[in-house]
């Protein structure tokens, strides 16, 4: 089975997502294990996001010069797999900083180059089906963090790190056996070279349209379960919630081929604005149970459309030679910055409105709209 492209694709995805899967619930809990204050783990985990969004682009531009993005790739999951193992030392805060400022850099461009990867493989000769591939992420992420839970109960929160570790290792690992597609490699240089992409207009476009779609979690990421707690939903109610948006990602996923072709990309951004502003609406007006389960059901559109569409553009309009630099770019200023951005800005707009704050996210799906439409005419 690992012979064929699909399977092995799916293999890497698996992978990276394991580690995404054990770090974002239990993270913060491994550094106040290490003895750091809460405004110390905030600035350790501010420091990462900071790093990310120029580390990533940076890696994509270093992967599309060479010429290799398979081994950039590799290289990039192992050394983030090395510095995880950093956390697992008795260090202080200024050791720990430095320590994710190491990880961050690493571990920046490795989803996005695998999209990168995949897309092009998917579009050539190999022709496997990229959204279901890239489920085997989702599957990786849930079934992570279900596992990590017991494993911090058995063993303490310290596992995390090396399953981490562990993860990324083999996301490494993994990288080796995809099908290598070199670019000739080289291309514009410096700043030319790596701002290449937004050279062409419909990947410019593409930016705010998932900027204001994919920022829209930013609230719900935040401040979900504590507006969900605060309506005296029980901590497994939550749970369920959360559980049913990444089911109902993975279902969009293994239908997303079909899903692609008859809507086309700007269909999906459509489908996932609409989407957006009618879960965020009925989650700032309702705690009642089965109106959440059902538009966290919509979590497949909101976020699993707008990916797919932003793959289908990047792999329409971008030429291979500089992919790499267009995912990291994407991945960092179409996503990234404006969901720190939103992060930060939630915690003002909670305090002020509670789950009204909600609203504000339905309005970024709303502006979105236009946003796709004008992609629309410019794929044309």
């Amino acid at each position: 089975m690992l012979r064929l492209p699909a399977a092995r694709f799916s293999l890497l995805y698996a992978a990276q997502f394991v580690a995404v899967g054990v770090m974002l619930p239990f993270f913060p809990a491994v550094l106040a294990e290490r003895g750091l204050s809460a405004t110390e783990v905030s600035a350790v985990l501010a420091l990462g996001s900071a790093v990310r969004l120029l580390a990533g682009p940076l890696g994509g531009r270093v992967a599309d010069a060479l010429g290799d993005v398979r081994r950039v790739l590799a290289l990039a999951a192992g050394l983030a797999a090395v510095a995880a193992l950093g956390f697992a030392l008795p260090l202080g805060f200024a050791a720990l900083l430095l320590v994710q400022a190491l990880h961050a850099s690493a571990i920046a461009p490795v989803v996005p180059l695998t999209d990168a990867l995949a897309v092009r493989a998917a579009r050539g000769g190999s022709g496997f089906d990229y959204a279901r591939v890239r489920a085997a992420g989702s599957v990786a992420f849930i079934l992570a963090a279900l596992l990590a839970g017991q494993a911090v109960e058995a063993a303490g929160v310290g596992i995390v790190v090396w399953v981490m570790a562990a993860s990324l290792a083999a996301t490494a690992l993994a990288a080796g056996l995809v099908p290598a597609e070199p670019t000739t490699g080289g291309g514009a240089r410096g700043w030319a070279g790596f701002l290449a992409p937004l050279r062409i207009p419909a990947f410019r476009l593409l930016l705010p349209v998932s900027a204001l779609i994919q920022a829209s979690h930013a609230f719900y990421y935040a401040f979900g379960t504590i507006h969900w707690q605060a309506a005296g939903l029980s901590p497994g109610l939550i749970g369920v919630l959360w559980s049913v948006g990444v089911v109902a990602e993975i279902g969009l996923f293994l239908v997303g081929r079909r899903l692609t072709e008859h809507l086309g990309p700007v269909g999906l951004s459509i489908l996932a604005a609409s989407a957006g502003v009618v879960r965020w609406g009925v989650t700032a007006e309702t705690a009642w149970v089965p109106a959440l389960l059902a538009v966290q059901v919509l979590h497949g559109a909101t976020f699993g459309a707008q990916h797919l569409a932003s793959m289908a553009v990047i792999g329409r309009v971008v030429p291979p030679a500089m992919a790499g630099t267009a995912q990291t770019l994407h991945g960092s200023f179409g996503v990234g910055l404006w969901m720190g951005v939103l992060v930060l800005l939630s915690g003002p707009l909670y305090a002020a409105v509670g789950g009204q704050g909600f609203w504000a996210m339905a309005a970024l799906c709303a502006a979105a709209l236009p946003a796709a439409l004008l992609l629309r005419g410019v794929l044309r």
